[in-house]
């Protein structure tokens, strides 16, 4: 059963900030609106809502079987939910799924490049795709890769590159259809620090292009630099606010500590970016 005071300080800390109602509708790129999710008699969303704005870093914290696959599952329109929408960009998931997709880039938790082509030939194969032409989707490629210095790899076999190049190459191809949303599913997993920290920084520099981003981690520090954090949990949203807010609605001297109350951690996962 879930503390009183647990309660109260998840419920300040959601009220603490605006949240997804303090903008007009149409203003959300993204939006989850009362998702529901079940695989059997086991439910893993129980009536999730978030949103998130251009511009803006929202870190999705949770433990490990929080429920942030399965909402990552129904975003990228693998699965249906059960009940409840998702909308991207105002294109409704279930009813205009080619629509929703076009508009989100996506790096998943498992790495989904071919090991065996160029780093440009799954970039030009992700293009193509999205129906991008030879001129435009080579000036797209030529600048992505040069902005994640990569541009001297671009005829190396992927398998040839290091763990957070192949991060690298992904964020790019992720972005190369030019998205308003990107959703980033524990894309830092089995990273040394250094390359955790490089890939962050990048992006959160997405900000300043209007992209929304969605960033699902278990790791406490990947979020303490987000403009909000949403803590999901069983399945269930605790508590949503900036990081300050939700530290100090809990009484916490940090947000891995605020983390850990609310969740009933008993280990913070909060491996250093240094």
């Amino acid at each position: 059963m879930t503390r009183p005071e647990h309660r109260s300080a998840a419920d300040h800390a959601s009220a603490s900030v605006a949240g997804p109602g303090a903008r007009p509708r149409n203003d959300w790129l993204l939006q989850v609106e009362d998702v529901r999710k079940s695989y059997g008699p086991r439910e893993a969303l129980k009536g999730v809502s978030l949103a998130v704005g251009p511009g803006e870093f929202v870190a999705l914290l949770g433990p490990n079987g929080a429920g942030k696959s399965t909402l990552f599952q129904l975003l990228t329109g693998l699965f249906n939910a059960d009940t409840g929408q998702v909308r991207v960009c105002g294109h409704d998931m279930r009813h205009a799924p080619v629509r929703a997709l076009g508009r989100i880039g996506v790096v998943f938790q498992q790495m989904t490049l071919d090991l065996d082509l160029t780093v440009e030939a799954n970039l030009v194969f992700h293009a193509r795709l999205h129906g991008l032409g030879r001129a435009d989707s080579q000036a797209r490629i030529a600048d992505a890769l040069q902005s994640l210095g990569l541009a001297e790899r671009a005829h190396d076999r992927v398998r040839e590159l290091s763990g957070g190049n192949r991060r690298k190459v992904e964020l790019a191809r992720a972005l190369i259809h030019r998205p308003a949303v990107l959703l980033m599913d524990e894309a830092t997993v089995g990273l040394d620090p250094a390359s955790r920290r490089h890939l962050l920084n990048e992006v959160l520099a997405l900000r300043a292009n209007g992209v929304a981003v969605l960033w699902a981690s278990h790791l406490v520090d990947e979020a303490e630099a987000a403009d909000r954090v949403i803590v999901l949990h069983k399945g269930k949203i605790l508590a949503e606010g900036s990081p300050q807010a939700l530290v100090d609605a809990t009484g916490a001297d940090s947000l891995a500590a605020a983390f850990l109350q609310m969740t009933g951690g008993t280990e913070a996962a909060t491996p250093s970016l240094e």
